[in-house]
Formats: structure tokens, C-alpha cells, sequence
């Protein structure tokens, strides 16, 4: 389905906005352990590598947005350190739905005249330096604010923390180890033709489901990985990024951390196994124009092979409880019907909040993945559209995706991003 023109849209609605921003430029460091690196550095090259991406310049930026958390750096030095005067800078604290929610803001502020385009980065040595879970560098951190209501009962990381909504989505509705250990499947495949990922090795069902338990039930390839990077992503009008270097990925609709009626203890507002997109998609999907049924790819995030599973159902590309059979069917996997995480995502091809997943639909939508195909002489990568192992990773004809936030089961942020068909 092609992006609806502004002149249908009354000026007064939220849907005024859409196809009127777009992500311009995307840039990224490799994703590794150990990178002997400030989170400053790792900043400064991924949003130079989008900068080029873009075909932009320092005087081009005139505005920053970062989110921070851990050994994170602020969005001013990094700016002076680029030579980029900055009319407009936000450093948010947060973690897994600060993508989407962090493009929305940008969105607004250019909109509001505060500035003419936005750099959103996250840098961070999720490895080497401060890891989930409080442990790394600086693990003797003290119990503060809600942490009270979860250090103290022994659920200190992402898993310990999450597990009990997939416990429950088990109970309710039969859903299987089994079943979502595909998606750890799925992601490997499409890592294992991705150059720059961490893990490229693809797994079986088998090899995830006899993997040690981390928290039950949650086995270690159900986990993503950890690695030292830093990602950036360029915003600004569609006008403007129709003169950068790339085709543009046009953003239709964004919806930022929204979220259950409480977030520190959901499950005291049930249905627990229901997460936040329940709600995000009464947003998404009207402001959009489109649903799940037209959506091509979709980027949902992976902390384990779970929150996966858990946000396409609730975002509505399947009912609820069917969520296993959707993830465990072929439907995610690239060659079926709508890919998910076609770079290997956070399982496979690096940890970062989010960002990554954006980068990717971006490139699926200028049709421009990296991966092995050969380089034509007009510059551009040949895809085949050969998925084995090695292979190509681009989604042929790909002209809508979806990325789907996530923080914790009650929060989440969203997006909707089109091709541009001009």
C-alpha cells in the first residue's frame, strides 16, 4: 500500500503528519566485545558513518537527541565534537522503546520550528562496560526508587523481570519453549547473511531448547547478545531528504512509550501475558492509514525470543494466543510472508535498544541491505533474493515496515515506515 498524500489530511489531526518526515541517513559501528573505546567515541563514528550515509554535513544538523543509560555519553560534546552547532538537544534516560519514541520527538521539534534535522544516536559498552542486569564495571550499584519493588525479590535483570509475562502466556494458551525458540531460528538465518553481525552461525530449535536455563524458562539462546556499539539515525522533512544521497524511508506513523495502566508492577493490572502494544496499535495503525495485513517486514525486538512473539500478537498480525504458531510457522522467516529482524536483530547481530531494528526496515526500503550480493557497476548491490545461508537479506518489493518497541511488558514504543513511491 503506497503512503497516503498530506493534501487528504486535515491540518487539525495527528494524522496531519504523516509521509511529511522521513529517516534520511543511518549509520552504525561494528558490533563487537571489547572495543577499548569511550561510549564518546563510538558516538562520534556511527552518526559520522550516517552523516555519510546521507550525504549531509556538520552545518546540515541542527539538532541531537540521544537516549542514556549506563556509560551513555550527552548529545553537546558529541556535537562539538563533530562540529555541529546545535539549535535543539534532549538527552533522554531510557532504554528499549526509546527508538520510535525518541523519532517522534524529532518529528515534533521540527515541526514546532526548533529545528531542520535531528541526529538520534545510542552509544554504549553494553559488553565490556555496565551490562543489563547491574553487573560489568560498576555492578555495586545501591537499591533506588522502583528497584525496591524488584532487586528485592530477586529480579535484577531484563529476564528475571520479564519472564513471569511468558510464564503466564504459556499457562493461558499452551504456547511452547519450542514454539518461540524459531524465532532465535528465523534471526540466525538471516544474521548468517549479514556481514557486520555478532553471532552468524544459525541454530535449531534443538540447540536453543538444550541450551543451559538462564531463568526459567528461559534458556541461554533465548537471550540476545551483548556487544559494545554505537547506531545512529538521521531525521528530517521528506522535502529535504529527497535531496540526500538515498531513497528515503517515510515515516507514517510513530507512537512513543505507551503503556499499560501501570508499568512498575503490571501484572497487578492484568491480563499479565498482555503487553504494551494491546494499546500502542490503537494509535499505530489508525494514524498509519494502514494494518497489520499490509505491513511487509516488520522489526519487532528480540531482548529474548519472547518479546518477539509477544508484540506481533498484540500488535494484531495474529490473535491472541496464536502467537506461537505464528513465530514457529515460516511466517518470520525471510522467503515467508512478512520477515522479522532481517539483520539477526538483538539475538544475533548486536544489542542496541532498538536502534539496529530501525536501520534495517530503513535499508529494506531503499532496497540497499548489506549483505554478500555482488556490487553492480551502477554501485549498487545485486540482490538475488537467495535466502541460504551466505546469501541475500533483502525482502523483495518491500514497500511498508513496522518496528515495534519494547521496554518492558508494559511499555513500548512503535512505528510505521513506507517507501518512497514518488
Amino acid at each position: 500500500m503506497s503512503p497516503t498524500s498530506m493534501s487528504e489530511h486535515d491540518a487539525t489531526s495527528p494524522k496531519f503528519l504523516r509521509g511529511k518526515y522521513a529517516i534520511c541517513g543511518v549509520g552504525e559501528t561494528t558490533y563487537r566485545r571489547g572495543s577499548e573505546e569511550s561510549t564518546r567515541s563510538l558516538a562520534t563514528w556511527a552518526i559520522t558513518n550516517a552523516m555519510e550515509d546521507s550525504g549531509l554535513v556538520p552545518a546540515d544538523i541542527d539538532g541531537m537527541l540521544s537516549y542514556s543509560g549506563n556509560d551513555s555519553i550527552f548529545a553537546p560534546w558529541v556535537a562539538g565534537d563533530l562540529g555541529i552547532r546545535l539549535n535543539f538537544y534532549m538527552d533522554v534516560h531510557g532504554g528499549g522503546s526509546s527508538t520510535e519514541a525518541l523519532i517522534g520527538i524529532a518529528i515534533g521539534v521540527i515541526e514546532a520550528g526548533m529545528c531542520k534535522t535531528v541526529a538520534i544516536y545510542r552509544a554504549m559498552n553494553g559488553y565490556s562496560a555496565v551490562r543489563i542486569g547491574g553487573t560489568g564495571t560498576r555492578s555495586a550499584a545501591p537499591i533506588v526508587g522502583d528497584q525496591i519493588h524488584h532487586r528485592a525479590y530477586g529480579w535484577q535483570s531484563a529476564g528475571q523481570m520479564f519472564a513471569p509475562t511468558f510464564l503466564r502466556h504459556m499457562y493461558e494458551y499452551g504456547t511452547t519453549p519450542e514454539q518461540v525458540a524459531a524465532v532465535k531460528v528465523a534471526h540466525s538465518k538471516h544474521a548468517s547473511n549479514n556481514p557486520k553481525a555478532y553471532y552468524k552461525k544459525r541454530y535449531t530449535v534443538d540447540d536453543v531448547v538444550h541450551s543451559r536455563i538462564i531463568c526459567k524458562p528461559l534458556h541461554l539462546l533465548d537471550c540476545c547478545v551483548e556487544t559494545d556499539n554505537a547506531t545512529c539515525i538521521i531525521v528530517t522533512s521528506l522535502e529535504r531528504a529527497r535531496d540526500c544521497k538515498h531513497p528515503p524511508a517515510v515515516i507514517q506513523s510513530v507512537v512513543g512509550r505507551c503503556c499499560k495502566p501501570r508499568i512498575d508492577m503490571h501484572y497487578q493490572h492484568g491480563p499479565i501475558s498482555t503487553v504494551a502494544g494491546h494499546y500502542a496499535k490503537e494509535i499505530l495503525w489508525p494514524n498509519a492509514g494502514v494494518g497489520p495485513n499490509d505491513i511487509d517486514i516488520t522489526g519487532s525486538y528480540d531482548a529474548f525470543t519472547f518479546t518477539t512473539m509477544l508484540q506481533l500478537e498484540d500488535y494484531g498480525f495474529c490473535k491472541k494466543g496464536e502467537g506461537g504458531d505464528y513465530v514457529s510457522s515460516g511466517t518470520i522467516e525471510l522467503g515467508g510472508k512478512r520477515p522479522n529482524n532481517t539483520s539477526g536483530g538483538h539475538l544475533c547481530e548486536g544489542y542496541t535498544h532498538g536502534m539496529n531494528m530501525v536501520i534495517e526496515n530503513t535499508r529494506q526500503l531503499r532496497d540497499d541491505v548489506d549483505d554478500s550480493c555482488p556490487i553492480g557497476p551502477d554501485g549498487k548491490r545485486q540482490h538475488t533474493h537467495d535466502h541460504s545461508e551466505g546469501g541475500c537479506r533483502q525482502v523483495k518489493d518491500a514497500e511498508l515496515a513496522a518496528n515495534l518497541g519494547w521496554a518492558m511488558p508494559g511499555t513500548g514504543s512503535a512505528m510505521v515506515m513506507a517507501k518512497d513511491l514518488r
